[in-house]
């Protein structure tokens, strides 16, 4: 499993290196069973964070059988998934049935930087593991699986289902936090005096790079019900009178005004023709210097193993998008009328695409 992890890790260096000496690589069999039982681990993951245990472990090591009364769980079978976790580095088994945090399992409480607890709860959640149980249907037919399970489209779907939405806001709140930085420290802001985030959610984002350039001001801008709660984040991040908060659909226009537009893992959650249309009305909204800033994976070329490539199988079962190569990306950006200038690689698997409106000739 050591290889998939690594292939994975969300900060860093995010390609896994092939062993140098094939005497010491591990057989085929053992590499492709550790493939096989990490969806296992998955649910495991997922078990422990719905309950909180990390949470009950901050102040040092305790046995199961206290863990599972605080949590109403069976304390045999929590042990069961404890020990599992343990063998993959995440809690260790101090005493007999006794666990502590590791640094791994740091992660899974709710209070720390960079918790990743929801993102957890969301890859094992019911609602989106049926999802992956019917891929099949996806390589057959090219269609999302997500709306042949549910039978409505991701974004439908969480609108009616108020706690699937709280668990997926709260696993992109997550991912959003784990690539702030990367991004703040990657790109060169200082030129830009309005930066706009589109389908920016509560404006995690958005809120870091306004606090690393305070010359900065922001609009945030998503859905009516998105930007209903974003205001009391945006204070708690201490930006609110930085930005300015805009409500829409980003298929039918965004707001004008901003001299930079910002679009975090939104174009891979569309086709070609959806993502196109968002483009297009960021293009006319925008002044003719204006840039256009994708922060999202770029597919490597050959058997580089990269998580966009992963990552592209949880687009096309879900929303029905895609991971681009830099090539589609460029041939994108060309019909939507944009010139892609630059990519600029994150400490992250992240990357923020740039690009500029065509110029006259």
């Amino acid at each position: 499993m050591s290889a998939v992890l690594e292939m994975v890790t969300p900060h860093g260096d995010i390609h896994a290196s092939a062993p140098q000496d094939a005497a010491v690589a591990p057989p085929p069999g053992v590499v492709l069973t550790q493939m096989l039982v990490a969806p296992l681990v998955t649910q495991a993951l997922r078990v422990v964070a719905e309950l909180g245990v990390a949470d009950l472990l901050t102040e040092g090591a305790r046995g199961v059988e206290e863990l599972a009364a605080e949590t109403g769980a069976h304390a045999p079978s929590l042990y069961r998934f404890m020990r599992a976790l343990a063998g993959c580095g995440v809690f260790a088994e101090t005493g007999e049935r006794v666990f502590e945090l590791t640094p791994t399992a740091e992660l899974l409480r709710a209070d720390v930087e960079g918790s990743m607890r929801d993102l957890a709860i969301f890859m094992g959640a019911d609602w989106h593991w049926q999802v992956w149980g019917a891929a099949p249907y996806s390589a057959r037919t090219g269609k999302a699986a997500w709306e042949h399970v549910h039978g409505t489209e991701v974004f439908p779907y969480f609108a009616g289902h108020r706690e699937a939405a709280r668990v997926f806001d709260g696993a992109m709140t997550s991912l959003s936090k784990m690539v702030s930085k990367a991004v703040v420290e990657a790109y060169d802001f200082s030129s830009i005096r309005k930066l706009a985030d589109i389908a920016g959610g509560h404006g995690s984002l958005l809120a870091a790079i306004l606090r690393a350039n305070p010359h900065l001001k922001g609009l945030l801008f998503d859905m009516p019900q998105v930007i209903a709660g974003a205001q009391a984040h945006v204070e708690a991040e201490g930006v609110a009178r930085a930005l300015e908060l805009a409500s829409g659909d980003f298929f039918e226009s965004v707001p004008a005004g901003a001299d930079a537009y910002l679009m975090k893992h939104i174009i891979h959650d569309w086709d070609d023709a959806r993502a196109l249309s968002i483009l297009r009305n960021c293009h006319r909204a925008m002044p003719d210097d204006g840039r256009l800033l994708l922060v999202e994976m770029v597919v490597p070329a050959g058997n580089e193993p990269h998580l966009a490539k992963i990552q592209d199988l949880e687009m096309m079962l879900s929303p029905g998008g895609l991971e681009r190569t830099e090539e589609e990306y460029r041939v994108l950006f060309a019909a939507a009328g944009f010139e892609l200038t630059r990519i600029i690689p994150t400490a992250s698997p992240m990357s923020v695409i740039e690009g500029v409106k065509f110029k006259a000739r």
